[in-house]
């Protein structure tokens, strides 16, 4: 049998402008794509208004397009998805691997916010949905830049919230349906993600979905060590000079920077990029962003 085309995606919320952080995952998960010779995807995960801000989606779409990162297939919107994870939560609800939960964040306090059975003071105007996550849930996962990781869910994260008690879906939910209905093959993004992989490929189980590769890229962080998106220094990429950018993401990525040298346009360091990339080059470890975005 053939093997499955490689299908991969970078799904960004709307919560403000792509910073350098966010760029480099969308970079280095389009470099992963073309070295495979597969696709690339984006997909706006605008499921949670409240933290949305008007006008993000635009701003990042051509923000991705100033650097010539196009998704290969129509751009996804999970606002647009929910009979998608209504009808997941249909099933599990009738398979009894989820149910209804009453339970605030002050009643978990004393369980160090750890979910493992219902000790609701009151019933809520609306109850959230959860994961059953079993006594026993250890998950490993062969992470293909970080390595062997493992996760004792039911100890260390609990039953898993699928849909939220203010009616919004959860993320964990809205990723693992939409990466399945799309036909993601390979999951590439940033390490900050890595510890919610576990209870997606729980998930995943649960719902008979199969399950993806994952690779999980260094964070850029700041001067104090801070993860970028929750930076000061965390400022919007200047898309009016997107080849140095670039250039400097290909090097953050453990790139030789000599490939891209004498590139000149967008097209050409694309290009140029796609026929040096080695991903054995890739670094494990977190880049410190420069005190000046690059540009």
């Amino acid at each position: 049998m053939p093997a499955t085309p490689y299908l991969g995606r970078f799904a960004p919320s709307p919560t403000g402008p792509l910073h350098l952080g966010s760029l480099l995952a969308a970079f280095g998960s389009w470099l992963l794509a073309r070295h495979a010779g597969g696709q690339w995807l984006v997909r706006i995960e605008d499921i949670d208004p409240p933290r949305e801000v008007p006008g993000a989606v635009d701003s990042q779409l051509a923000t991705l397009a100033a650097f010539g990162l196009n998704s290969d297939l129509p751009v996804q919107y999970q606002s647009r998805r929910s009979h998608l994870y209504q009808t997941a939560i249909a099933q599990l609800l009738a398979q009894d691997k989820a149910f209804a939960c009453h339970c605030s964040r002050a009643d978990l306090s004393s369980q160090g916010g750890i979910h493992r059975r219902c000790v609701a003071s009151q019933q809520r105007p609306q109850a959230a949905i959860r994961l059953r996550v079993a006594d026993g849930s250890h998950v490993s996962f062969d992470d293909a830049l970080q390595g062997l990781q493992q996760q004792d869910v039911d100890r260390e994260v609990g039953d898993v919230v699928l849909l939220r008690a203010d009616g919004y879906w959860a993320y964990q939910l809205a990723v693992v349906v939409d990466d399945a209905e799309q036909g993601i093959t390979h999951v590439v993004r940033g390490a900050d993600l890595i510890e919610s992989t576990a209870r997606q490929i729980l998930l995943q189980q649960a719902l008979g979905l199969p399950t993806p590769g994952y690779l999980h890229l260094p964070l850029l962080l700041d001067s104090d060590g801070q993860k970028l998106s929750k930076s000061q220094a965390a400022v919007p990429v200047d898309s009016a000079q997107p080849v140095p950018v670039l250039r400097w993401l290909w090097a953050a990525l453990g790139q030789s920077p000599t490939a891209l040298e004498t590139s000149t346009s967008v097209a050409e360091t694309l290009q140029q990029a796609a026929a040096a990339f080695v991903p054995a080059r890739l670094q494990k470890t977190s880049v410190r962003a420069p005190l000046q975005p690059p540009g």
